[in-house]
């Protein structure tokens, strides 16, 4: 209860959240050629560093829990003692979804807010390296990547990207192992199914399709987007028109009878219940007792089609996922014995956040706005939900989780 004890003393007898808006203020301002604004800049520093020094010298192991005040709030320090009385550990590896996630169409104008990239920063400086892990090409991931990080922290070594949902893994600063080419291990008769339907996905668009989607430029995956803002009256309807036609495309891919469709149609339908609310509501949907045959089925076993309501249609290999990336990365990355911190909104995200918590291998967090599947299973591990565009508030409890373990 010692620590308990010290943090009740730090949040009731010392002015915390002073301590933690000048070391914001200290952090996050940007460069200013203004000699007022170094000057309160100073000033502010000043204020800090007494602050700081005042409880060093009134908590015992004053230093760590100095450091405590000036990164976390009172519910996030505590959060984080909870999680290390639990777990005992401190995370070594932050497993990060980009969209939805860090930032946000709906709260940070889809930029990744200055606070979160300063915290990752933070996290670099105490050797925690840091996979970004998403279902965006990885060109424009490395484009944001440098652009928000800076060139010199993405290529330290300690950086890896897991793009297009896992079906590859770069890793600056790694030689040979910079990049992984994963889906380069599935056999032919998978890439077989994949080179037809990504040959004939945009030549063969139906008229109603065209002008309103496009064809992410993906290694492997196949993905339609809408050419129409995420989340739309419009993106939803182009994106429910893809799905049915990606189905359909993949039927013909995987089998020569004309039945294909309908089997892939029925396939998906029986195991997702949102592929099968699109097919109901335009009167698509196969008979429910439709038997797709054996070797149609075995083909189908080896692809997932991902529903992203008013987002994105998408095709993808079920050997390659997000969890498999993650490992692929944190195996060149040198993290034997993960405990990460999974921050993610989606179902594909939802992969990672199982896969560490069958091994015992960390924490899963998520937005509040998040799919069912990700809420529920946060909600029934350690409850890590945070306010839409707030990803700050859960990397700043990670960030008090590893001053506690120190």
């Amino acid at each position: 209860m010692e620590r308990y004890d010290l943090l009740y003393r730090l949040y009731g007898n010392f002015d915390a959240d002073a301590v933690r808006d000048a070391q914001d203020f200290v952090d996050l301002l940007p460069p200013l050629d203004s000699s007022v604004a170094l000057s309160h800049w100073q000033e502010v520093d000043d204020e800090l560093t007494d602050r700081k020094d005042r409880i060093r010298r009134g908590i015992p192991d004053g230093d760590r829990y100095a450091e405590l005040a000036a990164r976390a709030t009172r519910d996030q320090a505590f959060t984080a003692l909870d999680l290390y009385t639990k777990y005992g550990k401190a995370v070594n590896a932050l497993v990060l979804d980009v969209d939805e996630t860090l930032r946000s169409a709906g709260r940070t104008d889809n930029e990744i807010p200055r606070e979160v990239l300063h915290l990752l920063t933070e996290f670099h400086e105490m050797d925690v390296p840091i996979v970004i892990c998403t279902g965006q090409t990885l060109e424009n991931v490395k484009g944001f990547a440098i652009q928000g990080l800076g060139n010199e922290l993405v290529h330290s070594g300690d950086v890896s990207i897991v793009y297009e949902a896992g079906t590859g893994v770069f890793t600056p600063g790694h030689g040979p192992n910079t990049k992984c080419l994963l889906y380069e291990t599935l056999d032919d008769a998978v890439q077989s199914v994949f080179e037809s339907v990504r040959g004939r996905v945009i030549r063969d668009l139906p008229d109603g399709l065209r002008g309103r989607v496009h064809l992410q430029g993906n290694e492997f995956n196949v993905t339609l987007k809408p050419n129409f803002e995420t989340g739309s009256e419009d993106a939803e309807g182009v994106i429910d028109d893809s799905l049915v036609y990606m189905l359909d495309l993949l039927g013909e891919a995987v089998t020569d009878d004309p039945d294909g469709p309908t089997w892939t149609r029925a396939y998906y339908a029986e195991r997702d219940p949102e592929i099968e609310g699109v097919l109901a509501d335009r009167d698509e949907r196969p008979d429910p007792e439709t038997t797709v045959p054996d070797d149609v089925a075995e083909t189908l076993d080896r692809v997932t089609v991902a529903y992203y309501h008013a987002d994105a249609a998408e095709l993808s290999a079920v050997d390659l996922n997000k969890a498999a990336g993650v490992e692929a990365a944190l195996e060149v990355l040198g993290v034997d014995d993960p405990f990460v911190l999974v921050m993610g909104d989606s179902k594909s995200d939802l992969d990672v956040m199982r896969w560490a918590a069958d091994g015992n291998r960390g924490l899963a967090a998520a937005p509040d706005h998040s799919s069912p599947g990700v809420l529920e299973h946060v909600e029934e591990t350690d409850g890590l939900v945070f306010d839409r565009g707030d990803a700050a508030s859960m990397l700043r409890t990670a960030f008090a989780l590893n001053v506690l373990v120190e």
